[in-house]
């Protein structure tokens, strides 16, 4: 790391089988009618409602954005949804519609899904997208540059992120089905984590491998870690393939599980998904058939 940046990044203290039996462990449970109606609540209001599409355009977003605050239901403790999650050119449309709703306007920047690009040309998008409006920027690492070990090139560019996003929240997507190894998810956990954070993202949704128990396992006791080390919380967001309850189930499970009730709000657990609040939203109701 530079001068200016000493970080110690640490190695990834289990075996393989240590591991899985770890995962295995935690991803083992049951629950009552009454807690998984506790979890859909939780759930619905930790949803990144997103759309990153080709096929994007003005009708479809504003649909999405009336689709996420028309879950909420006072009465029924029910909420909206924490956010939807757009491209940049659709940010000030998204911001507009939600407008007084309380629900956020997420962007993916920095060239998202493959980050192949300048990162003046990052930057500049980030940018874009914060005085577009955005309040949270969901940015990708350059999983190539990481992948051959120039972890200070990776971490700079985070860092340079972080400041043309300053006051927003900041999501890492590390796309961790490319990072191959729990060493590497590890490692690059910590380099977001130290590069100024808000949460630690799986996946972009975009390639074969997505969000796995493992991969949020790993990244989530680099939180923790961190958590331990200097009393700073960092959140975790799980995206990409998530669209079943009990796959929502298994990573809020997870996360209560290791890191405590406390850390169970939006503000910390995220999930993103175009595919699972209506799931979510309809198992509620059911419950009050």
């Amino acid at each position: 790391m530079s001068e200016n940046h000493k970080i110690t990044i640490q190695k990834f203290p289990f075996s393989e089988s240590q591991f899985k039996q770890r995962v295995k462990n935690d991803t083992t449970f049951t629950y009552t009618s009454e807690e998984e109606l506790a979890m859909c609540r939780i759930i619905l209001g930790s949803i990144d409602l997103t759309t990153l599409e080709g096929t994007d355009n003005t009708e479809k977003v504003t649909k999405l954005c009336e689709t996420a605050v028309s879950f909420r239901n006072v009465d029924r403790g029910i909420p909206a949804t924490a956010s939807v999650c757009v491209y940049p050119r659709f940010v000030a449309l998204a911001k507009q519609k939600l407008q007084g709703t309380g629900v956020k306007v997420a962007s993916v920047a920095g060239a998202f899904p493959a980050g192949q690009l300048p990162i003046e040309l990052k930057v500049a998008e980030v940018e874009y997208a914060v005085a577009q409006g955005a309040d949270e920027i969901d940015m990708v690492i350059s999983r190539g540059a990481f992948l051959e070990g120039r972890y200070q090139e990776v971490y700079d560019e985070i860092c340079a992120i972080r400041k043309a996003c300053a006051g927003k929240v900041l999501k890492v997507i590390l796309e961790t089905g490319e990072l191959q190894t729990p060493q590497n998810i590890f490692r690059a956990s910590q380099l977001a984590i130290h590069a100024g954070a808000d949460f630690l993202k799986t996946s972009t949704g975009k390639i074969a491998v997505n969000a796995t128990p493992e991969a949020f396992w790993v990244m989530m006791f680099a939180i923790r870690q961190h958590y331990q080390d200097t009393g700073a919380k960092v959140g975790i967001k799980v995206a990409g393939g998530v669209s079943t309850l009990e796959q929502a189930y298994t990573y809020l499970h997870l996360w209560r599980q290791n890191m405590g009730r406390e850390w169970v709000n939006p503000e910390l657990f995220r999930v993103g998904t175009s595919r699972l609040a209506g799931k979510v939203f309809e198992k509620i109701q059911d419950f009050f058939v």
